[in-house]
């Protein structure tokens, strides 16, 4: 479900797939290839909702005021309010990035992760815990931030294509 608030609209680009079960409201920008799934909530209401090229957002995950950058992954039941995530990151399901926090590129947010309000996340490590440590990710956590994210881009196109989710 799509809502205009404030005279201002929700922007999906023609190629991200939103189920019809997800709800955007108002300042809203959702970019090429993105995929949004079903019972996500993007509000637009204070700040604008930006969605990067190639970023999943998955179930029961709520944004608010949030940036993400490209090739984002949130995971399941994500919490992600007035933060910043940047390129090429991965937040794990149950997390939850608060006001005014970033997590700078090529990282992973454990699930089950606070990132407190302000906190930044160094580019390159694993956020894990309740407030998040961190420590440098090795290659292969690496590797995982990409293959889920090219697993969400061909999956959610693979919904869009079949006509039958939007």
């Amino acid at each position: 479900m799509r809502k205009p608030l404030r005279n201002t609209s929700p922007l999906v680009a023609e190629s991200a797939f939103v189920s019809d079960m997800a709800y955007l409201i108002g300042d809203v920008v959702v970019d090429e290839r993105a995929s949004l799934w079903p019972f996500v909530c993007l509000r637009g209401d204070g700040a604008t909702v930006d969605v990067g090229k190639e970023t999943n957002v998955q179930e029961f995950s709520m944004l608010h005021g949030a940036t993400l950058g490209d090739e984002v992954t949130v995971g399941h039941n994500a919490v992600v309010d007035y933060a910043t995530i940047e390129d090429h990151s991965l937040v794990g399901m149950h997390s939850a990035v608060l006001r005014g926090a970033t997590v700078e590129s090529n990282c992973i947010v454990a699930a089950n992760t606070v990132v407190l309000q302000d906190q930044t996340i160094p580019e390159g490590h694993l956020a894990y815990g309740t407030p998040a440590e961190t420590k440098p990710l090795s290659d292969a956590q690496l590797d995982e931030i990409s293959r889920t994210h090219e697993h969400y881009v061909e999956l959610g196109q693979e919904y869009k294509e079949s006509g039958d989710f939007e």
